[in-house]
């Protein structure tokens, strides 16, 4: 698709919704407070994920006349470990999951990566519902309440086809059904590594859907257009679109609280790039909207039916929404109080994997580098996953230009990680940091890469899916580095160790030519 692309997009839709009067959206579910009384489910109300594996659990699924619920995460993902807080743990998810097979599909177990490039996921978490016979039906959203995923698991189980299918018959103007819609309004298209939409075309195509949804299901049509804006502002590079049809309609989305609240989920994701996608540069209306949308955000923050981690999401979109030129940011003092007061209320091991990597990510949006890295450091002896806040050290060091520190800490969130995958993708963060950071530390460098060269060959499935593509990146840095025309002795040291990695594979296995294309990049 064309740069332009936008400008051929249905701009009418958002016209039309912004300045018709649509039915009252259907009030968001009440849901309990988070800490308080979350349904959990315990004893013989868990979930008994399947043991034995995917392909067995598929064979049971056609045996069963069951669907497949797969789940793919990590054990350091901070949106796995909410998931598993505020989703996995209730008795209604329970419930459920006896309608179907469940699986968990570790990215770290020893087929971890090869499973995941063959059912095409690769972002964590991922969670994907299939038919008995192994048809894709739909992937599910990480980032709606509970309540809101399970009527959209149910959508999906019920589906008399995939999603695929759906699509094609709602761009096509064929009949579809109003729980067709709900399904596509709630599809997590920047999910399924492009496997309905290309992300060049994603703007317009959601534009075309929040044109076609019938009047009697605006709600559906507006979480549609919001999308639309979302994916277009996120485009690489920047488009530019005052769009007055945009503006009118976010403003009359943020001005009803209920629907505000049924759209947290689109709300949260980059205000600071859709505001000026749909407002001129200077001007009063994009403080104004900004203004609100921040008032919206800041209401979402005391959202008791909203999990500690999607409360500090809104306060890191007010955050983001407080650099615009002329908007209010937010004060030190309330975000410290905030986010000391879910610290101090979040008691579960999973949770905290979330809400500490939200909280210390909004501190260190803010400026507030020091007291980020005290949180950060503070949940190392909890965490189950401590490497994971080391590398957050890392980036909050770097941005202080303190080069030691962050390198230190890379290097201290690889030697702490474990699991086949993560270590690989841990150590090409230590590797690409040293080049990025010392890059006439030749010694240091090469010691690194040499390190990792030895783990890559020791790690089955090491040229699969993340791992391909962690280790194609510092391939890339490699080779620039080379470029230079410095270091020569140690280059040729590492891409003689590359080359003999890649020579150890078996001249039939799939990974062998990946791995000599890795080699062969690095110059």
């Amino acid at each position: 698709m064309p740069a332009f692309a936008w400008r051929l997009a249905p701009l009418s839709v958002f016209l039309l919704l912004a300045c018709s009067k649509a039915p009252d959206p259907k009030p968001a579910p009440a849901l309990p407070a988070t800490g308080q009384s979350l349904p959990a489910a315990s004893g013989s109300g868990a979930v008994s994920w399947f043991n034995g594996g995917v392909d067995a659990a598929f064979a049971e699924a056609a045996r069963t006349n069951k669907p497949v619920f797969l789940y793919w995460g990590a054990e350091w993902c901070p949106y796995c470990n909410q998931v598993k807080a505020t989703l996995f743990n209730r008795a209604d998810f329970a419930e459920r999951a006896k309608q179907f097979i469940p699986v968990e599909l570790d990215g770290d177990s020893a087929d971890g990566q090869k499973l995941a490039s063959r059912f095409k996921v690769s972002g964590y978490p991922t969670m994907i519902l299939f038919r008995p016979d192994g048809t894709e039906l739909t992937r599910l959203p990480g980032e709606v309440d509970p309540q809101h995923y399970l009527q959209v698991l149910a959508l999906g189980m019920n589906a008399g086809r995939p999603v695929k299918e759906v699509l094609a018959a709602a761009l096509a103007g064929r009949p579809t059904t109003a729980d067709d819609w709900r399904l596509l309004a709630y599809y997590p298209f920047d999910a399924d590594e492009e496997q309905l939409v290309r992300k060049a075309a994603l703007p317009a195509t959601l534009a075309q859907l929040a044109a076609s949804v019938p009047p009697a299901e605006s709600a559906l049509a507006t979480r549609l257009a919001l999308k639309a804006f979302i994916a277009q502002a996120q485009m690489t590079p920047q488009p530019t679109l005052a769009s007055d049809a945009g503006a009118q309609l976010i403003e009359k989305l943020l001005a009803d609280a209920a629907e505000a609240r049924s759209l947290f989920d689109l709300l949260i994701i980059d205000p600071d790039k859709v505001v000026p996608l749909v407002t001129p540069s200077g001007g009063a209306a994009r403080r104004a909207l900004a203004q609100q949308w921040s008032q919206a955000l800041e209401r979402l923050t005391q959202d008791a039916t909203l999990s500690t981690t999607d409360r500090l999401s809104a306060l890191g979109a007010r955050v983001a929404l407080g650099k615009l030129e002329g908007a209010t940011p937010v004060e030190p003092a309330q975000l410290r109080k905030q986010i000391q007061a879910a610290d101090a209320a979040t008691n579960n091991g999973f949770e905290r994997q979330s809400v500490i990597y939200t909280a210390a990510g909004v501190l260190t949006d803010a400026g507030l580098l020091d007291d980020s890295d005290a949180l950060l450091k503070a949940e190392l002896k909890r965490s189950h996953a401590p490497y994971y806040f080391m590398r957050m050290l890392g980036g909050n060091a770097k941005k202080r230009g303190d080069t030691a520190a962050a390198l230190k800490w890379y290097e201290d969130a690889w030697a702490a990680s474990h699991g086949g995958a993560t270590r690989l993708q841990w150590g090409t963060g230590y590797l690409n940091g040293l080049l990025d950071l010392t890059p006439d530390d030749a010694v240091r460098i090469e010691a690194a890469a040499t390190r990792l060269l030895d783990e890559v060959a020791s790690t089955p499935d090491a040229f699969y899916l993340r791992n391909r593509t962690a280790l194609e990146r510092s391939a890339k840095k490699l080779a620039a580095w080379h470029a230079t025309g410095k270091h020569t002795a140690s280059h040729a040291a590492i891409a003689a160790k590359a080359r003999a990695v890649c020579k150890g594979l078996p001249s039939g296995d799939p990974q062998r030519p990946v791995c000599d294309a890795i080699a062969k990049t690095m110059g």
